[in-house]
């Protein structure tokens, strides 16, 4: 029988937290919440969550440190798979039966959500710059590694843990998945992408300093993707690079 983890990052979720928390256990007894150094209510609404575990950062580590904090607790446990889904609602947890039914027909290893594989009735219209930018990473991600996945930012996924201990995930931040990506090319995994809602119920949510500038977000997806793939990166994108640099202040 598969055992499986859902893992959810959170950071100021203190409004939707409850609601989430409640529609998950509906589809999973293991659950795990990444709180990011919430500073809102966040903290004390966990502690009055039973059955929970959490792990909790004392300061604001990034996105990607919350997940991959959640990939260690999961390999420690002996999960065979990891779902992972954000908690603002954007994704539905009715979907993790379909992820699982995913996962066993065991021919792949990453079952990855895409907001973009198919239009779903009910889908919402995503803020320009950020499909803008999804859009322009993953051309540029299934150019250099072949990939032919058609969302590399969606959060909402599926890993087999086995998988994850052959990968060395280490940036702390939103640029995290361009990191897994690279790696998971680079390992072989097996990639199967399934459609999920494209939900946007804060089209003006931000991602924080710098990085809610379109143009310093995309250049540091661009660093993030050169240091990864290290001098081949540096021959292939160099332009895209100084281009986004050209047009950030």
């Amino acid at each position: 029988m598969m055992r499986y983890l859902v893992a959810i990052p959170v950071f100021n979720e203190a409004r939707y937290l409850e609601s989430v928390l409640r529609t998950v256990r509906h589809y999973a007894y293991d659950i795990l919440i990444v709180d990011d150094g919430s500073t809102d209510q966040t903290p004390q609404l966990l502690a009055a969550e039973p059955d929970v575990h959490v792990v909790r950062h004392r300061e604001n580590r990034g996105y990607g440190q919350s997940l991959i904090d959640a990939f260690a607790f999961a390999q420690a446990r002996g999960y065979d798979w990891l779902v992972t889904m954000d908690c603002d609602e954007q994704h539905e947890a009715a979907q993790i039966p379909e992820f699982l039914a995913a996962a066993a027909c065991d021919d792949a290893d990453i079952i990855s959500g895409s907001r973009y594989l198919q239009s779903l009735p009910g889908n919402s219209k995503a803020p320009p710059d950020r499909q803008a930018i999804n859009q322009k990473m993953t051309d540029l991600l299934n150019e250099l590694l072949g990939m032919g996945i058609t969302d590399a930012f969606c959060g909402f996924k599926a890993y087999r843990v086995s998988a994850l201990a052959r990968l060395a995930i280490t940036v702390p931040g939103y640029g995290m998945p361009l990191q897994f990506w690279v790696q998971a090319a680079r390992q072989g995994l097996r990639i199967r992408e399934i459609p999920v809602p494209l939900i946007y119920n804060d089209p003006n949510r931000h991602f924080g300093g710098s990085l809610d500038d379109p143009d310093a977000r995309l250049l540091y997806y661009y660093d993030v993707l050169v240091h990864e793939l290290g001098d081949l990166g540096g021959h292939l994108i160099p332009q895209r690079i100084a281009t986004a640099r050209s047009r950030t202040p």
